[in-house]
């Protein structure tokens, strides 16, 4: 399986998926051409395969310049890997429920070192999702392929795009409950967890769920470092890929099944701040260039990682709650993010 490729964080995850061996699923879920190459879009599946049971979804690379995204995924796989040689616990988790990786949706992006695929898309644009209302040039255009936030032909979206929509249908949409987490960076000073709307300010039907979550996180680790908020606080966008997959959960498994979606968006404006010569980068803006604040970034998402594998196993603190204080939790939520 061992391949040369072009750019080193392909040839990391063929790495990766040789060391896990028998203990995962590989899937390819299809293939992007660019020139004389044909990139695998994996994927990588462990623990049960029971249709139902939980799952924690990881999805990285969407946008190629942002590939500390896939690197923070393969650092958690590596740590993965160690577990399950030793670790009774882990293996039982795995036992009851599921992970799914995605780690490089967009393999000519990170190839490239560009934000859009090879057809010069912005895959976080390229759904059918459309807001009404005043949008800016970043929420999305149609214009023209050489300039950024292109959102493509949403009727007939790109092989990435529709690869990720795949997974997400088929190795999460049954579960019981899901957490999808989509790593990026390129936007503030703070670590961010976003979660839908980005298409309209109206509320996350979840609301109630995202709020009794973040209140068992800061309860349990009450110094984490993430702002938690919807997506619409900051910028809204057109065509974002989990708008439109929340949108169709809904429609099929409304009330039945829980299907939460975030975006953890890397506060990579932090970096510029202590180093200004990664403006004149081209991976500055959205990747850590000096060794020692890359590995900071590798490491220091995994307690949240963690956390996100309990509670999606243990959902009686935030989930499985009684009517009134499902209620309070949405009063709490509706005045927290949307008083507005």
């Amino acid at each position: 399986m061992i391949h040369q490729w072009p750019f080193s964080e392909m040839d990391s995850l063929e790495h990766i998926i040789e060391l896990l061996k028998d203990q995962a699923d590989v899937d390819i879920i299809n293939h992007v051409s660019y020139k004389n190459h044909q990139f695998p879009l994996y994927c990588i599946t462990l623990g049960s395969n029971e249709p139902d049971v939980p799952v924690l979804a990881f999805f990285g690379g969407v946008h190629g310049l942002e590939k500390i995204g896939s690197e923070v995924i393969f650092a958690y796989l590596h740590t993965i890997i160690e577990l399950l040689q030793w670790d009774s616990e882990f293996v039982d988790r795995l036992k009851r429920s599921r992970l799914v990786f995605f780690p490089m949706v967009n393999p000519v992006g990170i190839y490239l070192g560009t934000r859009c695929n090879a057809n010069g898309v912005d895959l976080m644009r390229n759904s059918p999702i459309q807001g009404s209302g005043k949008r800016n040039f970043c929420s999305g255009h149609r214009l023209t392929r050489h300039l950024p936030w292109y959102q493509g032909n949403p009727e007939a979206m790109e092989i990435e795009a529709k690869a990720l929509c795949d997974v997400v249908r088929n190795k999460v949409f049954n579960a019981s409950r899901s957490i999808c987490i989509d790593v990026h960076s390129g936007f503030g000073i703070h670590d961010r967890l976003w979660f839908p709307y980005a298409y309209s300010k109206l509320p996350f039907p979840n609301s109630a769920e995202v709020y009794a979550w973040k209140a068992l996180f800061d309860k349990t680790y009450p110094n984490h470092f993430y702002r938690i908020e919807p997506i619409s606080q900051e910028y809204m966008i057109d065509g974002d890929l989990w708008d439109y997959l929340y949108l169709e959960f809904l429609q099929q498994h409304q009330n039945k099944r829980l299907f939460l979606p975030f975006t953890l968006e890397l506060g990579s404006w932090l970096w510029l701040r202590k180093n200004p010569k990664h403006l004149f980068k081209r991976h500055g803006f959205f990747h850590p260039l000096v060794p020692h604040r890359k590995q900071r970034i590798l490491r220091r998402h995994l307690t949240l990682f963690d956390f996100l594998f309990r509670s999606i196993l243990n959902p009686d603190s935030w989930l499985n709650l009684e009517n009134q204080i499902k209620q309070n939790h949405l009063n709490a939520a509706l005045k927290l993010w949307y008083a507005n």
